[in-house]
């Protein structure tokens, strides 16, 4: 009777290792007959909206006084950015900021003390327009209100694209197509026959400035600085291989 069980529990260990190398086998098998190809998509494009914004200051000893000054700025800068054709409603004007600022005074023992100086009022404007060649140029004659004795100082603008969605969508169908292309050559050229997606990682967008040397980022780059800019994406696909 022991013998009988042995010999059965032999007989379930070569069926049971036979199975396990098949299954091997035919893993392993599977995994070198796959191709991984990576492919791109990449479009040029110009931003469509434009974001405009500066701030303005008063100081002075006298709050109510500075506040008043701050205040006729705030309409020259108005009236101006109007007068250039922007929309009322589109110049957005930020709440006041009040700091106290202080001097150093150093005392006749060497020690050093603090006495109020004035206040300093601060407040920004912005404008955000998909009417970029227009804000372009007024962002450009903002030194016509330094002139006229207004404290401003206008930020570089910076450019965006309202369609980004989009533009995601047809940047995969390119890169997909792209991908797929590669995946095909590969694999007649070895004589194969290429057989169904059985994987696919997208990569990260990366907007950068056109004709630029920028670097990618792993997270991703948007570059706002440039009107004309180029998106990348990367995907990788792996197929079966017949």
């Amino acid at each position: 009777m022991k013998n009988g069980w042995g010999t059965v529990g032999v007989a379930l260990s070569v069926v049971l290792s036979a199975a396990l190398f098949s299954y091997a086998f035919r893993t392993r098998s599977r995994a070198n007959h796959e191709v991984t190809v990576v492919g791109s998509g990449t479009k040029n494009f110009e931003a469509d909206l434009i974001s405009w914004t500066g701030h303005f200051t008063r100081k002075g000893t006298d709050l109510k006084e500075t506040f008043n000054l701050l205040n006729a700025d705030r309409e020259r800068v108005r009236t101006f950015l109007v007068s250039k054709g922007a929309p009322e409603k589109d110049v957005v004007f930020s709440s006041i900021k009040i700091d106290k600022e202080f001097d150093d005074v150093r005392q006749k023992d060497g020690s050093t003390s603090q006495k109020f100086s004035g206040y300093r009022l601060s407040q920004s404007v912005q404008i955000d327009s998909t009417e970029v060649d227009k804000f372009e140029r007024i962002s450009r004659e903002i030194s016509d209100l330094i002139n006229a004795g207004v404290e401003l100082t206008s930020n570089t603008p910076e450019y965006f694209f309202t369609k980004l969605s989009e533009l995601k969508i047809e940047m995969v169908a390119a890169a997909t197509r792209d991908a797929h292309e590669r995946a095909v050559k590969i694999v007649e050229n070895a004589g194969g026959h290429l057989g169904k997606l059985s994987h696919a990682a997208l990569g990260v967008f990366q907007i950068t400035a056109q004709n630029s040397s920028e670097e990618f980022s792993w997270k991703g780059s948007y570059n706002t600085a440039s009107r004309r800019k180029t998106a990348t994406v990367t995907l990788r696909l792996e197929y079966e291989v017949d």
